[in-house]
C-alpha cells in the first residue's frame, strides 16, 4: 500500500487503503469543504508542526454507541452533585486552546497546531464544531470538542483542569446527543477511558457503513446549546 497525496480538489482516496497504522494520505488543508469532507468520509487530521497534513482512517475505529453509555457510580454522584455546570458552545476557543495547551502522557508537543485551531473555530462559526463544557466557581474546570455532521459526532479531544471536569462533560454530552437522535460517537482510537464509558472497537466497515447512515439523517443544527445563559 502507499500513502497518497492530495490534489487540490478536497477529495480523497478510499479509507480501505490505508496504512495499517491508519495513515491515508498527506497534504491538502484545512479549509471546511475539505475537512467536512474528510469527516463524512470516516477519516480525520492528525499532524504535527513538524509535518505536513497527515490524514488517518484507523482500522479498527473506536466508536461508543449512545445507547450503550456507561458512567460510573463515582461519575454519577459527581453530577448529582451539581459541582459542575456543563453548558456547550459558549466557550469553543477557550476549550479548543486549553485542549492544545494539555500534557499527555507519552506525547511530545500537541498535535493541535495554530492552523489546527483556525481551522475548526471556522468549522464552530459554521454550525459543524461543538465544545461541551464543565464549569465551576473559578471558571472552565474542563472540556471536549467535535465535529457535528448529521447524526455523528465526532470527537477530538478533551481537558480537564479539575478532578472529573471532561468526564463529567462527556457524559453529559452524550445522554444530551442521545436524547436529539445522535446515533454515533466517533473516538477515533483505543483509550482504557473511553473503554469505561461503554465505547469499543468495530471494524472500518462498519464505521463507515455507519457513518454513511448517520449523514442520511438530519442533525441538530445551529449553536448547541445545553444548559441556559453564559458562564460567569
Amino acid at each position: 500500500m502507499a500513502v497518497f497525496r492530495l490534489p487540490r480538489q478536497p477529495i480523497f482516496p478510499d479509507p480501505e487503503l490505508a496504512e495499517p497504522d491508519g495513515l491515508l494520505a498527506v497534504g491538502g488543508d484545512l479549509s471546511p469543504e475539505r475537512l467536512l469532507r474528510a469527516y463524512a468520509e470516516g477519516i480525520f487530521p492528525w499532524y504535527s508542526e513538524e509535518t505536513p497534513i497527515l490524514w488517518w482512517s484507523p482500522e479498527p475505529r473506536m466508536v461508543l454507541l449512545p445507547g450503550e453509555l456507561h458512567v460510573p457510580r463515582s461519575l454519577e454522584r459527581t453530577l448529582r452533585s451539581g459541582r459542575y455546570r456543563i453548558r456547550s458552545d459558549t466557550a469553543f476557543g477557550q476549550v479548543i486552546r486549553r485542549c492544545a495547551e494539555t500534557d499527555r502522557p507519552g506525547q511530545d508537543g500537541t498535535w493541535i497546531t495554530a492552523e489546527m485551531v483556525e481551522a475548526y473555530e471556522r468549522l464552530h462559526t459554521l454550525g459543524h464544531a461543538h465544545s461541551f463544557e464543565a464549569w465551576d466557581e473559578e471558571g472552565l474546570a474542563g472540556g471536549l470538542y467535535g465535529v457535528s455532521l448529521g447524526a455523528a459526532f465526532f470527537g477530538e479531544s478533551m481537558f480537564a483542569d479539575r478532578p472529573d471536569a471532561s468526564k463529567a462533560a462527556f457524559a453529559t454530552a452524550v445522554r444530551w446527543m442521545r436524547g436529539r437522535g445522535i446515533e454515533l460517537v466517533d473516538c477515533q482510537v483505543d483509550t482504557d477511558h473511553l473503554r469505561r464509558f461503554g465505547a469499543r472497537e468495530i471494524p472500518r466497515a462498519e464505521f463507515l457503513a455507519r457513518v454513511r447512515n448517520a449523514l442520511a439523517t438530519a442533525g441538530v443544527s445551529g449553536k448547541w446549546r445545553v444548559g441556559e445563559g453564559v458562564p460567569e
